[in-house]
């Protein structure tokens, strides 16, 4: 770093700038996410839920008519917005039911349109799947005993990931991960990541009883960061196929919904199954 700092009336270096906007906006849906968590109880959290992946679900919509694909987007949207709120109000059947009735609906429709393709059927059910079935296993976690506790440590260990990563990855970077998707991801980064994420949920262990062996916090950490890569490069090769920079463009400083929660998607359901496994109910 060198020089001095801008004079007054002076514009910020760019980089400056969309740092500030892209730390306010993480910020904002931060803060929203955390109280619908901690006071929002499951219907709260629902709800949120239900809001971030619908805007999610309709950019993986978008993507896909760049690939010439037709989903059903009115299906698609309507049944992701109902799953987390379905998952808050009757659990796991509630959230299956809605499954359900989405491929029943999908199918009435590829056989009442002869234009419908099995690709435009195949992606209506798929992106609501993808989108709405794994994020609402947020909200089946909040049901769980220190369902709280669980559900903000998946989401604060997500963002470590995401932070630690770049940070380290950036700066320190050497090794491409696989540079023919996303070429910034690094094996360093990638270690920082995972070594942050295990340090949250180590920090759990020893600060709140969550029921769980130190073991079991471990391989959530571990769990959590692969499974935050691997999300996060899925949603890379998806936009890196239909020829996009970006999921969309109502996030400032980081695209679209799609584009910020990528990883929370797959994370959501791998740690929830870590969690029942080791022994949470």
């Amino acid at each position: 770093m060198s020089g001095n700092p801008p004079a007054s009336g002076e514009p910020r270096p760019a980089g400056l700038r969309d740092m500030a906007v892209r730390v306010a906006t993480a910020l904002v849906l931060g803060t929203v996410v955390v109280v619908a968590v901690v006071w929002g109880r499951e219907l709260g959290l629902g709800i949120v839920i239900s809001v971030i992946a619908a805007f999610a679900v309709a950019e993986f919509y978008a993507i896909a008519r760049r690939e010439h694909r037709a989903p059903n987007e009115v299906f698609g949207v309507i049944a992701t917005a109902a799953m987390p709120l379905a998952a808050a109000l009757w659990g796991m059947p509630g959230l299956t039911s809605v499954v359900t009735a989405l491929v029943v609906a999908s199918l009435l429709w590829h056989l009442a349109f002869r234009q419908a393709r099995t690709s435009d059927t195949a992606a209506t059910v798929f992106g609501a799947v993808y989108v709405g079935f794994m994020l609402s296993h947020l909200v089946l976690m909040r049901r769980l005993d220190e369902g709280t506790l669980l559900v903000m440590a998946t989401i604060l260990s997500v963002w470590a990931n995401d932070v630690f990563a770049y940070l380290i990855g950036s700066t320190m970077g050497r090794h491409r991960m696989v540079p023919a998707i996303s070429p910034r991801k690094s094996w360093e980064g990638f270690a920082a990541g995972t070594a942050f994420t295990v340090a949250v949920w180590m920090v759990l262990y020893f600060v709140a009883d969550t029921g769980l062996s130190l073991a079991w916090h471990a391989a959530a950490g571990v769990a959590v960061s692969v499974a935050a890569v691997v999300g996060d490069l899925a949603e890379s090769r998806l936009k890196r196929e239909a020829g996009v920079k970006d999921s969309g463009r109502l996030l400032p400083g980081h695209g679209g919904f799609l584009d910020r929660f990528d990883s929370l998607i797959l994370v959501s359901v791998v740690a929830f199954y870590i969690l029942i496994w080791a022994g949470a109910r």
